[in-house]
């Protein structure tokens, strides 16, 4: 087994090493991370609906998607990322005990009675401090977590807050827990980069072969252009979500205004607005041209500015009709 200590913090390389470790290396990997502030969001996921998008951009969050199932997780440098990658029979491949286990172990070093919970995830005293997934690849399996040692709740809760109201869709919704930071369980204080080295000695003692790896050249190489071709664009962390519907009202002193979007892909396929607003001209006009446009703010802006916005909507200003949008 190859053990790998990445030190980038950049959320959308860090994903971007995962799929290629899983795709390009023949042997099995184990590796631990940490990122930048960023919300990582599940393959089946609509991100929109999984975001607190003003909270977000106010703190420049990164937005990432990934390539397994399940719910949206925040990071921050205070939460440890753990991967294994390895091969095998279709009907081995995911385990979520087994993959987990190292991480009790160690737990269990330092006299913290953690458990495997539910469906995937590990908690002490019932309080979830890791989730986890997976996703097969050919006969490789990819399994990673969260270890969450002294990630900053505040932005954590923050950031996943969503308006359940606005968004009717089929995609599969996270399920808030609970949380704990394993810091506030340690008898002994110690670091994240602490942890994190406790993690790497007993995999490396207890897994027989491993031995540690660093990237080479070519492989940071690979990596960059699969970070900059993927997982750092809009078509993949927003535009690959589920079909949705989008709906919101807000008060302005214009009057109130409805925004209805049928949105595919994330391009807008229908957009409708309503409301006691007055008008000089139709909002038609501005409900067709958005029509085959990015669910995004620099696309929908530069479809705004084609118009003399004010004649559509008396007395609400750009700002507020996107706020509207998102």
């Amino acid at each position: 087994m190859l053990c790998i200590i990445r030190q980038e913090t950049d959320p959308y390389f860090n994903l971007a090493a995962e799929e290629y470790v899983l795709k390009h290396f023949e042997r099995d990997c184990f590796m631990l991370w940490r990122n930048d502030p960023a919300i990582i969001v599940g393959k089946h996921q609509n991100t929109l609906a999984e975001i607190n998008l003003d909270y977000v951009k106010e703190k420049d969050i990164k937005v990432v998607r990934r390539l397994s199932g399940g719910g949206a997780v925040f990071h921050d440098l205070g939460n440890l990322n753990f991967t294994f990658v390895a091969s095998g029979e279709k009907h081995e491949l995911v385990d979520f005990h087994k993959s987990t286990l190292p991480i009790l172990q160690v737990l269990l070093k330092l006299d913290i009675q953690a458990k495997f919970e539910g469906r995937n995830d590990l908690t002490i005293e019932g309080r979830k401090f890791s989730g986890n997934a997976e996703h097969v690849f050919k006969n490789r399996v990819l399994h990673h977590g969260t270890l969450l040692f002294s990630s900053e709740m505040t932005d954590l809760t923050a950031a996943l807050k969503v308006d359940p109201e606005k968004f009717s869709d089929k995609a599969i919704k996270s399920v808030r827990s609970r949380v704990t930071n394993i810091q506030e369980h340690l008898h002994t204080p110690l670091t994240v980069l602490e942890f994190r080295d406790l993690i790497m000695q007993h995999i490396i003692e207890t897994t027989p072969g491993a031995v540690e790896y660093s990237f080479s050249k070519d492989d940071i190489e690979a990596i960059k252009k699969l970070r900059d071709e993927k997982y750092s664009t809009w078509d993949w962390n927003f535009g690959y979500s589920p079909r949705y519907n989008f709906h919101k009202t807000i008060k302005t002193a214009g009057g109130k205004l409805e925004v209805s979007l049928e949105v595919q892909n994330g391009i807008i396929e229908n957009a409708r607005f309503y409301g006691d607003y007055f008008n000089m001209h139709d909002p038609a006009d501005i409900e067709r041209a958005l029509e085959g446009t990015s669910h995004n703010i620099d696309a929908i802006t530069s479809v705004l500015n084609q118009f003399n916005f004010n004649d559509y909507f008396i007395n609400i200003s750009k700002q507020e009709f996107l706020k509207a949008l998102f």
